[in-house]
């Protein structure tokens, strides 16, 4: 890991020391990486509004956008897109340096202008290396998980992510073997796994919807 996202990691924990406010989900020397912050915003009644940020650093930042992924149950899945997309709109304006805690105390002043006009933004931006990413369509990524604690809490929160990150994919029960596979955008893609190690990625241009089915022998997908 570079030693400017080294160091922002080291004062972001150090600012978000509260219960709970901070959690680095993976690091990857190639993939950079990936944490969520909990905070509050105030919204348009002026109650605060929690959120839960999470942030993939990929190796080239700060010279190259992070990516965002925003969530909240008081929030519609539009207002959360509106967000993400007011704060990448507003990381293209701190290209070069470190941006994350200046991204979260923009939000936590904005967010009530932002849900009074939410409007769809500019969508998340290209870095220069990326740019091809974009025209390869569609990446899949197959998860083996080792184990699942609080399953249908963990379902939840997978089918949740992977909303908020406009991802598609199934979620595997077979016997003792669980699967979780995902198709979207590759950025996106690594911003839920956030381990680059434990999946396997293949090309695809066939759609995949969520779904629960019961199956004849007792095994289950999502």
């Amino acid at each position: 890991m570079a030693g400017p996202a080294q160091e922002e990691l080291a004062a972001l924990a150090a600012i978000f020391c509260g219960p709970g406010e901070w959690e680095v989900l993976g690091r990857s020397e190639s993939d950079g990486p990936v944490f969520r912050i909990l905070t509050k915003a105030e919204g348009p009644t002026e109650a605060d509004i929690p959120l839960e940020l999470v942030f993939h650093l990929p190796v080239s930042y700060p010279s190259c956008l992070p990516g965002v992924s925003v969530s909240s149950e008081h929030l519609t899945r539009a207002q959360r897109v509106a967000v993400r997309d007011k704060l990448l709109e507003q990381a293209r304006n701190l290209l070069s340096e470190p941006m994350v805690h200046q991204l979260v105390l923009w939000v936590q002043q904005n967010l009530r202008h932002i849900l009074a006009q939410p409007g769809s933004g500019g969508g998340p931006g290209k870095c220069p290396a990326a740019s091809t990413a974009g025209d390869e369509g569609p990446w899949m990524t197959l998860l083996h998980l080792d184990h699942m604690r609080a399953k249908s809490k963990y379902v939840k929160t997978v089918l949740r992510w992977a909303s908020d990150l406009g991802l598609t994919g199934r979620l595997m029960f077979m016997g003792k073997v669980i699967l979780i596979l995902l198709q979207g955008h590759r950025d996106t893609i690594k911003v839920l796994t956030g381990v680059s190690g434990a999946s396997e990625n293949l090309q695809s241009g066939r759609g995949l919807e969520w779904e629960e089915v019961q199956r004849e022998d007792g095994q289950r997908a999502v």
